[in-house]
């Protein structure tokens, strides 16, 4: 079995990359590589590599996000469930400034997104549960939530539309948009 993949560079959001894994399919299932330094390590900056992984359990109609900060270089994908993740350019100074791109990941539409500093990720569960990965590359210490910024999910300067006009949210997210971002 090798690992194969695809990489390539969104059309909508500069620096953003789109990376399909090879999928073998079998009587017992699939199996695919999400992760594998010679195949990954080479998109990153300088002397970065990956260092950390968090995963995600959500329930339906659960919204998480848009977060982000300007350090961590993020490699996201859905193990399990279905989500649509969408990927937001904030950085101000950008042409691409509150541009978005939306994704459809699932068994059928496996995909992993690489994501720069400086955009935002959220995502919203459309299966009855789902599992989402994140893993991790940036210099110095982790930038956890108190640190990383926050956009409301329903921004009118983005204008995202989501599957859910009513969906599940954390208290950060709910304080956010309550606020206006």
């Amino acid at each position: 079995m090798s690992f194969d993949l695809t990489i390539e560079s969104s059309s909508v959001l500069e620096g953003v990359k789109i990376v399909t894994p090879s999928v073998f399919e079998g009587a017992t299932g699939n199996i695919w590589t999400s992760y594998k330094a010679d195949g990954f390590d080479h998109l990153l900056p300088g002397d970065l590599s990956f260092s950390h992984d968090k995963f995600s359990q959500s329930p339906h109609n659960v919204l998480r996000g848009i977060h982000g900060d300007h350090k961590t270089w993020k490699l996201t994908t859905c193990v399990y469930g279905e989500v649509h993740q969408v990927v937001v350019d904030l950085r101000p100074q950008s042409p691409r400034h509150f541009k978005f791109q939306r994704f459809v990941i699932n068994r059928e539409n496996l995909r992993l997104i690489l994501i720069p500093p400086g955009f935002g990720n959220a995502f919203y569960v459309s299966s009855r549960q789902a599992v989402f990965h994140y893993k991790f590359a940036y210099s110095g210490e982790y930038v956890d939530a108190g640190d990383q910024f926050s956009v409301a999910w329903n921004d009118s300067r983005i204008g995202i539309n989501w599957p859910s006009s009513d969906p599940i949210l954390s208290d950060r997210d709910r304080e956010t948009a309550e606020r206006g971002s």
